[in-house]
């Protein structure tokens, strides 16, 4: 949130606003003297907001800054709408807020979502918006983003519950409009008290429906729909009753009513598709004691609005953000960009004459539930012990590794209640307690896996140096703690990178296990792998963890990738490198698993067959120093893995940059690679607390510089802030030397120049450096295809990507009876075509880029999916089904499709038969 006044300012701030259900506002204090800055309406503004003398002066300065600059004709038009960005812009870099965020919009008449668009125009320069101004707009938009989708789950929650018009039985003072307005205003203030970390959606869903079983409680039936006037009706049966008692504190009873009644809050965890278990601890462990704390109580059992209101007015003058009550009222501040949002309901047709159903996308909070539910259903058979299988393997090590694994998980466990507590609020340390247990049965379910895998590839059963590997468990747990957060951690604003992450989004688990990213990243690619149920969704989470290790947190100083590093060029001189740029343009394939990377360098990547097995009790060192008297030290296999995947991401990035400058001048390209790759290879120093897209942009800044094309580095920056996955804080603040950052433009003319200056310079002359070869582009092993794929030559066959094993229903989810075969589905058009298509789809299927089934690279061919043979031009079938010359295309057709369904059949048959023989065995 934005900075917090000093406490005279927020006192008299106070004293001089009313809430917005009371009366008329009292008379402000005369105005002390101000300087008069700037023009009269801007001065009038400022005034307004009671803005002191510094933050007016830093304002108009920025706008006399903005006014001169390129396009000031649309600021000249916009005025008060500059001058309201500015003023924001001053407050916050100078912590002199006097005003919240919603007074500020308000003032200048503009909503949230245009003035955050505004704001991002007018960072036209990279010293415009500093750092600090974009953390706080990044903690607005999370919060906005947040409100609007719980108001608007809500009020469609609320739609459901109570009755638009109550039967006259019901006093005309308690309306339905009154409880929701209640219910609202309790729920803006529990979050606010309860929560520290208010952009967690799904504590914060949780937390609503709270709220809404203590206001359907306190609400008479008769305003009630079904079920919950049922639900309602049954509680006072049992002797809960909704009214207060004489002498009796009514939180108190309803702290006892709600210990023996949960039927209301069941009903609402269905109809939502919750988990019960996880409601009931917010309910108990932050709820109840929020109602204990603030003491409301009125003689019709409801809470007064007024006494809401006023504290909840407290906690929003002091935060200084957004007024949550105005989505009551619907007020114009708060509305979303409707042009935006239609335009994302509006789907893309792929043919102009093309029929089909429009699908709207998936709410936030229901995407968010859809989510948790499918990993239940993962987790719903793995325990939070080792299965008998992992104790097998624990006995078969030399050193029996259960004891530490147990303490470890143990340790670990209290570490993350203390800082997930922390991060999200006191009272939610247990909701803490069940995300890592559940983390717990994946731990353990993916070890399972990964061990069985290494069993098979290695042929053998002690596992007793990779299980006693501290690291090696460390990093398998965080990343499946990582995956639970990531499915529970969500922004209601997913689409925008930067507004899904949250507080507790990576690397945050690297910092509570005290884990180094370069360790992290070993296990990851081997845990997606393993895991053979992630979604998609979280295949593409892990990637992107592994990119941002790759990018800049495996070069942080401390790391053990600088360790390696030193240690390759020392091996055999520094004529030797990470990776040979010989092996740019070869196939990126490895059939290294984790086992390899965290043993690395003890196993010889070449040598798998005699090099040690994982059961080998001798430590790294000592191997690695015996082997050192008879041969070469080994290569890391880790360090050569990383240097590959990071000149791959190097090379991507790199080329979506050009793609979008330099189009016109492909001969660069090569150049600005050259450069690029050779910092990252005998320049790495330059990465250590850096990131990869600053050696990135000053690669190809410096190449235009010398080959004389127009780039300036205000047009890089602007490109590069529309590349997907990217920071303003990698552009605004650059490392240049210790503890001191500044732009990019100052590290590219102190640093970089200095350092590459020669080799630049070289790009000019007639004999440039040798070009270094364009990285292979393989296929991501994380990824497979979100839509049918289309069988080229114009035709109407399709072929539907894997599916996944579960579908939701009515917010629910249940297996769905699919096999294999039924997995890969055909859909076949009017017009038919000819059998050489089917040969295509074949083709498709057994080629590597449509490969649907994961599994590791390289070693054993993976097992094809069975499929379907198809006509073949020329041949004749076994069913005697050939074609003949005078036979119409229907009767092709009739023909084709008679043969394919009975070779359907007698495969199902032969199916059906091995799998019985298999049950006899």
């Amino acid at each position: 949130m934005p900075p917090k006044p000093p406490r005279r300012a927020a006192a008299a701030a106070r004293s001089q606003r009313a809430s917005p259900d009371s009366g008329s506002a009292p008379p402000p204090p005369p105005a002390a003297p101000r300087l008069e800055i700037g023009e009269a309406d801007f001065v009038a503004l400022c005034d307004a907001l009671k803005v002191p003398d510094s933050v007016r002066e830093k304002a108009w300065k920025t706008y006399e800054s903005l006014s001169a600059a390129d396009g000031a004709l649309a600021y000249n038009k916009k005025k008060k709408e500059t001058w309201g960005v500015c003023i924001f812009i001053a407050a916050i870099d100078l912590d002199e807020m006097t005003f919240t965020f919603t007074e500020l919009l308000k003032s200048i008449s503009i909503s949230v979502c245009t003035f955050f668009q505004f704001l991002k125009e007018v960072d036209v320069n990279m010293d415009t918006v500093s750092t600090k101004v974009d953390s706080t707009v990044s903690k607005l938009k999370k919060k906005y983003d947040l409100l609007l989708a719980l108001y608007h789950k809500f009020e469609r929650t609320c739609g459901l519950i109570y009755l638009e018009q109550p039967s006259s039985e019901i006093s005309t003072e308690l309306s339905s409009v009154l409880v929701l307005k209640n219910c609202w205003i309790t729920f803006l203030l529990a979050k606010g008290k309860v929560l520290q970390m208010e952009d967690d959606l799904v504590i914060s869903f949780q937390l609503l429906l709270c709220v809404l079983e203590y206001f359907i409680k306190l609400s008479p039936p008769a305003m009630l729909k079904e079920p919950y006037k049922s639900a309602v009706t049954a509680a006072a049966v049992n002797g809960s009753a909704r009214t207060p008692r004489r002498g009796q504190n009514r939180n108190t009873r309803a702290s006892k009513q709600a210990d023996a009644d949960t039927k209301v809050i069941e009903v609402l965890c269905k109809e939502h598709g919750c988990n019960l278990d996880e409601v009931k601890n917010v309910y108990f462990t932050s709820f109840l004691p929020f109602l204990n704390s603030i003491g409301i109580a009125a003689p019709n059992g409801l809470p007064e609005v007024e006494v809401l209101s006023k504290q909840y007015d407290e906690l929003y003058l002091n935060n200084k953000d957004i007024d949550g009550r105005l989505f009551l009222d619907r007020d114009e501040t708060l509305q979303p960009d409707v042009s935006s949002s239609q335009l994302k309901r509006t789907p893309v047709k792929n043919h102009p004459d093309e029929e089909f159903t429009p699908i709207l996308p998936q709410t936030p909070v229901g995407a968010a539930m859809n989510n948790i539910q499918q990993l239940m259903m993962i987790l719903n058979s793995a325990t939070d012990k080792p299965s008998d299988t992992l104790i097998m393997y624990f006995n078969n090590c030399t050193v029996n590794p259960t004891e530490s694994i147990l303490k470890r998980v143990e340790t670990l466990e209290h570490i993350f209640k203390k800082k997930f507590a922390e991060a999200v609020g006191p009272g939610c340390a247990e909701i803490g307690s069940q995300r890592y247990k559940l983390a717990v049965r994946l731990y353990y379910r993916v070890m399972e896996s990964m061990l069985k895998s290494e069993e098979e590839r290695l042929s053998v059963h002690n596992f007793s140096k990779l299980l006693n590997d501290n690291i090696f468990h460390t990093s398998l747990l965080a990343c499946a703690v990582e995956v639970v957060m990531a499915t529970y951690v969500r922004n209601a604003s997913q689409s925008d990178t930067s507004s899904a992450e949250t507080r507790l989004s990576f690397p945050w688990i690297l910092n509570v296990f005290d884990l180094k990213a370069f360790d992290f990243y070993k296990v990851v690619e081997s845990f997606i792998r393993a895991e053979q149920s992630l979604t998609r969704e979280m295949m593409k989470h892990l990637e992107r963890c592994e990119h941002q290790i790759m990018e800049s947190l495996a070069w942080q100083s401390g790391s053990p990738l600088f360790d390696l590093i030193k240690q390759s060029k020392e091996r055999e001189g520094q004529t030797d490198q990470p990776e040979p740029t010989s092996t740019f343009n070869m196939p990126f394939q490895h059939n290294h698993t984790a086992a390899d990377l965290y043993l690395s360098p003890v196993r010889s990547p070449k040598k798998k067959a005699s090099g040690p097995s994982p059961g080998a009790t001798s430590s790294p060192d000592a191997q690695q120093a015996a082997n050192s008297q008879t041969q070469k030290p080994q290569k890391s296999t880790s360090l050569s893995l990383f240097y590959k995947k990071v000149y791959l991401l190097a090379y991507l990035r790199l080329r979506s940059l050009f793609s979008r400058l330099l189009s016109e001048h492909p001969d660069l390209e090569p150049l600005i690679w050259t450069l690029f790759q050779h910092t990252l290879q005998n320049e790495y120093e330059l990465m250590r607390d850096r990131h990869l897209d600053q050696i990135m942009m000053c690669s190809m800044y410096g190449i235009c510089k010398v080959k004389n094309v127009d780039l300036r580095f205000k047009i890089i920056v602007s490109a590069y802030k529309e590349l997907p996955n990217t920071n303003q804080e990698t552009f605004k603040r650059v490392l240049i030397r210790e503890e001191q950052y500044d732009s990019i433009i100052v590290f590219y003319n102190l640093v970089f120049m200095q350092k590459l200056k020669t080799n630049i310079l070289q790009y000019a002359s007639n004999r440039p450096p040798t070009l270094s070869p364009i990285p292979h582009m393989p296929c991501s092993p994380y990824q497979f295809s979100n839509s049918p794929r289309r069988v080229p030559a114009g035709n109407n066959i399709y072929i539907s990507p894997l599916k996944s094993p579960y579908k939701f229903s009515d917010a629910f989810q249940s297996p769905t009876k699919m096999t294999p075969r039924s997995r890969i589905l055909v859909s076949i058009g009017e017009s038919f075509g000819t059998s050489d298509k089917f040969q295509k789809i074949n083709q498709m299927l057994g080629s590597s880029d449509g490969q649907l089934k994961r599994s590791a690279e390289g070693g054993t061919a993976p097992k094809p999916l069975k499929r379907l043979r198809f006509d073949i031009e020329g041949q004749d079938e076994a069913d005697g089904s050939k074609h003949l010359p005078q036979e119409s295309k229907f009767q092709q057709k009739l023909a084709e499709m008679t043969s394919t369904r009975t070779r359907m059949q007698k495969q199902k048959l032969q199916d059906g038969n091995d799998t019985s023989a298999s049950e006899d065995k």
